[in-house]
């Protein structure tokens, strides 16, 4: 794609833009800002990775007597963003810097440290978008799309610096939230880096479980295991990172652990019904239920209670894609969707989540047209 491609929409954003790194979130920036018309300048320290991220179409690798810089985005592993971070700052000394990194504060105390008066052009930020597959061959131009992107500001930083970053995120298709760095790094321990754990914790557990065991496996267990495939060594530069807040965490989920174990080993030596056995397995359950009424729903607002259809799906090309048109010929708006295999089986089941007063009538037409409806 050339550099002069004409913007799909308005953008703010004036390039040249130079991203330094092109891993997931490098390359997805560089596609999203193609596609809106700026020119996007790309670096990397891995020649293989800045030649990948090219051929995909993010950029043209940077090069001596290239138009400075209008804006940096650093999108280095978190360890060595900080450094990258002042070294962008000195060498385009009118540019805007930011950078993507999903910890902030370390990287906000060292431009505060080393930067000077070069402080004034750096606007910390982290797009809250991802995937469990890394580098540019997994990169999506619309990766960013309805997404949060987190704004820090610091002490030193103009005015037009952040505005430059708010509006780089908005042409992207993101949202900018403005945070403070340790409030986000506290907020991201608990909503992006504690589920990353969690998620491995069980996964773990499946290394050397019995195929019989894995072969019952259901939707349940791949959703909670699927974001264990990320990138062990990046998510190891986070976790330092963002060390207390995480330990912090990870202590709580611990006393809870605690108390769950202590109940269950009461009911492995007493019996179920031993005194102090069922009462702390009930808390636990109960207080997730509370926390999961928490997380905002559709497009970010309040989370609202959905009735669901649950849909029988011959594994062959071109079926969902029959079922969701005829629910749309049904009238019927899919508010959210699940896919569940069973291993060894030729059919799925789709679960749609529709407005409670649709359930009836949906499930009526879906019957009517020859689908088989799961009662649950």
């Amino acid at each position: 794609m050339p550099e002069n491609v004409p913007a799909a929409h308005p953008v703010a954003t004036t390039g040249p833009v130079k991203v330094v790194g092109t891993g997931l979130l490098g390359a997805s920036l560089g596609l999203a800002l193609r596609a809106a018309g700026v020119p996007v300048q790309l670096a990397d320290a891995s020649p293989t990775a800045l030649a990948l991220a090219r051929d995909v179409g993010a950029g043209t690798p940077a090069a001596d007597g290239d138009p400075q810089p209008a804006m940096v985005v650093v999108a280095t592993p978190p360890d060595v963003a900080a450094e990258t971070v002042l070294a962008e700052l000195a060498r385009h000394p009118v540019a805007v810097v930011t950078d993507v990194a999903s910890v902030k504060a370390v990287i906000a105390e060292e431009v505060a440290r080393h930067a000077g008066a070069h402080a004034a052009r750096y606007v910390g930020s982290h797009p809250m978008a991802g995937r469990e597959r890394s580098g540019a061959a997994a990169a999506d131009a619309d990766l960013f799309v309805g997404r949060p992107w987190v704004v820090v500001p610091g002490p030193e930083s103009l005015p037009e610096a952040v505005l430059a970053v708010r509006s780089l995120a908005a042409d992207v298709g993101a949202t900018a939230v403005t945070l403070g760095a340790q409030d986000h790094d506290d907020a991201v321990a608990l909503v992006s880096h504690l589920p990353q754990l969690a998620a491995s914790f069980v996964a773990a557990r499946l290394r050397e479980a019995p195929e019989p065991a894995l072969g019952l496996a259901g939707q349940g267990l791949r959703d909670v295991t699927r974001i264990a495939a990320s990138d062990p060594q990046l998510w190891a530069t986070i976790l330092v990172g963002n060390a207390a807040p995480v330990a912090r965490a990870l202590r709580e989920v611990r006393d809870d652990l605690d108390a769950v174990v202590a109940a269950l080993d009461r009911a492995a030596q007493d019996g179920p019904l031993a005194p102090g056995s069922t009462g702390p397995l009930a808390r636990v359950v109960a207080a997730g239920n509370v926390g999961v009424g928490r997380i905002p729903g559709k497009h970010g607002g309040a989370p609202r209670r959905y009735g669901e259809v649950t849909v029988l799906v011959p594994d062959e090309p071109g079926e969902l894609g029959r079922l969701f048109s005829e629910v749309g010929e049904a009238g019927v708006n899919i508010e959210d969707l699940q896919l569940e295999h069973s291993a060894g089986q030729p059919v799925g089941l789709a679960v749609l989540s529709v407005l409670p007063s649709a359930v009836e009538p949906l499930e009526e037409e879906l019957d009517r047209r020859g689908w088989r409806v799961v009662a649950r």
